[in-house]
């Protein structure tokens, strides 16, 4: 598993896919934190990194799917994914190391975004004014949406050997379950009634829940459990292909 896990990670960054991945994040992050006068903290007048935490998850839900979309598509056209087969390594192992290496490669691109902590923090009046809980619990919803995003497009690239068909589909399936319930809980035939079961579905219900700074057992279930439910889709994928 940690052979498959050191190949995944050299993949990334042998070429250029893992510094655009992580380039293409801190750049849009600072132009809308620092730059874009809508959303710029300097205009905002105020310690806060809501600009931040609210368009990451969008720069993210395009990301992913783009760094994970070789995965196992990239397998099935070289016709290696049979190699892995054969290996002494169950089929978990071999989706958890890649699994693994996405989220290093999103961590990674996070961990830069501190220094913009650090910089609000000593621009603060006083200094230090900013709300620490708030921007812990904003971080780890994007670490859980991370891991869900990193399933879901895992999944998708375990549909097809088609790299672009396997962008397009984890985007999508990203996009539904983070911001399609909440757009379907003001339709008419929900609004008022089960909008809010609706919403909740969704996981923009439960990052904004988290980024609030209270941190509630049934939120990061409910990551964790979305999360589990497409690991274990992907494990289906798989096991279909190799009793066919």
């Amino acid at each position: 598993m940690i052979s498959i896990y050191l190949k995944e990670i050299r993949s990334f960054f042998s070429s250029l896919i893992g510094y655009l991945v992580i380039g293409v994040f801190l750049l849009f992050i600072g132009l809308f934190m620092w730059v874009f006068t809508e959303t710029s903290v300097l205009d905002y007048r105020y310690a806060s990194m809501d600009s931040l935490f609210s368009i990451a998850p969008l720069i993210l839900l395009l990301i992913i799917p783009a760094v994970t979309m070789r995965s196992f598509a990239e397998e099935k056209q070289k016709g290696t994914l049979e190699l892995l087969f054969t290996k002494p390594i169950e089929d978990w192992q071999i989706i958890f190391a890649k699994f693994l290496a996405g989220l290093t490669l999103v961590l990674i691109a996070l961990l830069p975004t501190i220094i913009y902590y650090v910089s609000i923090y000593q621009l603060g009046f006083p200094k230090g004014n900013i709300d620490g809980g708030a921007v812990f619990g904003s971080y780890l919803g994007l670490i859980f949406l991370s891991i869900v995003f990193l399933s879901i497009s895992i999944f998708a690239s375990s549909l097809t050997q088609n790299q672009i068909s396997s962008f397009i589909l984890g985007a999508f399936l990203c996009f539904i379950f983070y911001l399609g319930f909440s757009y379907a809980s003001s339709l008419p035939i929900f609004f008022g009634t089960t909008d809010h079961i609706v919403e909740k579905i969704g996981m923009e219900y439960h990052y904004q829940s988290i980024s609030r700074g209270k941190i509630e057992y049934r939120d990061l279930f409910y990551f964790i459990s979305l999360a589990g439910f497409f690991y274990w889709l992907t494990l289906v994928s798989l096991s279909k292909r190799k009793w066919a």
